[in-house]
C-alpha cells in the first residue's frame, strides 16, 4: 500500500491573527492531545494549515496520506481498532460512499453549521465541504468565441462533433458531474446527453484535467471539461511552455442562465471510531474558519466555502458566477444512476 506517515512537531509560526468564527481556539486538554487524519489530499501546502492548528491549539496533527480507496479499505481493515479520527478526500461521490458505509458519525458543531453552507454539507453532519472546485469548459482562445458556449448539454450538440474532451467515466469528477445533470433533467434526458457528448469526443478519454487543458492547447480538440483549479497552476508555474499553454486557454462557466455551474467538494468526516472526537470537532472548525480557508485558496487555488473568505487572485480573474446550489449529498446518492448511464452511453 502506498501510503505514507509523518507527524508535525512544530508549526511555522504565521502570526496571531484573531479570527471571527471558531471554537477551536479553546485551549487544549492536555500536553500530549492529537487528531489522527487519513488523507487523499496530496497537497504540500495542506501542511501549513496542520501546523498552524498546532501552533493555535497545542493539539499535533498525524497524518497519514494515500489513494482513497486505499485509506478506504484501510479504515475497514482496521475497525474498531483504527487509530484514525478523520477521513478527508475529494469529490462528493467519495464522502457520500464513505457515509453509505457507515465509517461516519454524524456531528453537531455550530461552528460547521454558521462557516459552510447547507449546500456543502451533509444535511445529518456526517461530512463537511472545506473547499470547492467548479467544473467549467476550457476552450481554446484561437479556436472558439465564449459566446459560441452556454452549457454542458450544449456540448452534445453535433456542432461540437470531434471537438470535447474530458476525463474517462471512472473518475469521480465525471461521475460527479452526471450525476448533477441527472438530477436536473432525469435519467432518459441524461443518458441522450450522454450518447451525444460521446459521439463528439475528440479522443477516447485519457489522463487527467490537466491532460485535457493541454489537448485543447495543441489543437487536439477545441473545448474541455476541468475543475478551475488546474488552469492557475499551469499560469502560476515556473516552466515557461506551462504558461504558453494557459495563454491559450479560456474559462467559460457553464449554464448562468439556469442552475448555475456545478460545483464540487473536497471534504472530511469524523469516524464513527474516532478515539479523538473532540479534538477531531475543533480541526474540522478549524479548517472552516477564515483563516484556513484563505489558505486553501491561496495555496492550492481552490474556492473557499466560507462565503466572504478571500479567493486567489487567478482565480478570481476568472470572473465570479453562479454556482449550482444543489445538494452535495444528492449528487452523491445519484452516483450510480450516473455510472450506469455513463457505461451505456458507451463513455469509457
Amino acid at each position: 500500500m502506498r501510503l505514507s506517515r509523518r507527524q508535525f512537531v512544530s508549526g511555522a509560526s504565521l502570526g496571531s491573527v484573531a479570527l471571527a468564527a471558531g471554537s477551536f481556539l479553546r485551549p487544549a486538554h492536555g500536553a500530549n492531545q492529537e487528531v489522527n487524519l487519513y488523507t487523499s489530499r496530496h497537497y504540500g501546502t495542506d501542511e501549513e494549515l496542520y501546523d498552524l492548528f498546532k501552533e493555535k491549539t497545542g493539539i499535533t496533527v498525524n497524518w497519514v496520506q494515500g489513494n482513497a480507496d486505499e485509506i478506504t479499505q484501510r479504515i475497514r481493515s482496521e475497525g474498531a481498532n483504527s487509530p484514525a479520527d478523520i477521513f478527508m478526500t475529494v469529490d462528493i461521490a467519495r464522502l457520500w460512499r464513505a457515509q453509505n458505509e457507515g465509517l461516519f458519525q454524524p456531528i453537531e458543531s455550530q461552528v460547521l453549521s454558521n462557516n459552510i453552507p447547507e449546500s456543502l454539507r451533509d444535511p445529518e453532519g456526517h461530512w463537511f465541504g472545506l473547499t470547492k472546485r467548479a467544473r467549467v469548459i476550457m476552450y481554446n482562445k484561437d479556436r472558439v468565441d465564449p459566446s459560441e458556449l452556454s452549457t454542458y448539454e450544449d456540448l452534445a450538440d453535433p456542432k461540437w462533433r470531434g471537438k470535447v474532451l474530458t476525463r474517462s467515466s471512472s473518475n469521480v469528477y465525471s461521475q460527479s458531474l452526471t450525476a448533477s445533470i441527472i438530477l436536473a433533467n432525469g435519467i432518459p434526458e441524461t443518458e441522450e446527453w450522454a450518447r451525444g457528448l460521446v459521439a463528439n469526443f475528440a479522443r477516447p478519454p485519457e489522463g487527467g484535467d490537466t491532460d485535457q487543458i493541454k489537448a485543447v492547447a495543441a489543437g487536439v480538440g477545441d473545448v474541455a471539461l476541468a475543475n478551475t483549479y488546474y488552469l492557475p497552476r499551469l499560469i502560476k508555474s515556473d516552466n515557461p511552455e506551462d504558461r504558453a499553454v494557459a495563454e491559450k486557454i479560456g474559462v467559460f462557466f457553464p449554464n448562468q442562465e439556469d442552475r448555475g455551474t456545478h460545483v464540487n467538494v473536497s471534504g472530511a468526516g469524523i469516524l464513527k471510531t474516532a478515539p479523538n472526537k473532540e479534538a477531531a470537532i475543533q480541526f474540522l472548525e478549524f479548517l472552516s474558519g477564515p483563516e484556513a480557508q484563505a489558505i486553501f485558496a491561496q495555496s492550492n487555488n481552490e474556492y473557499p466555502v466560507l462565503p466572504g473568505a478571500e479567493i486567489d487572485s487567478v482565480v478570481a480573474s476568472f470572473g465570479s458566477f453562479k454556482e449550482d446550489t444543489l445538494n452535495a449529498a444528492s449528487i452523491g446518492r445519484v452516483t450510480p444512476d450516473a455510472l450506469m448511464v455513463m457505461d451505456r452511453a458507451g463513455w469509457k
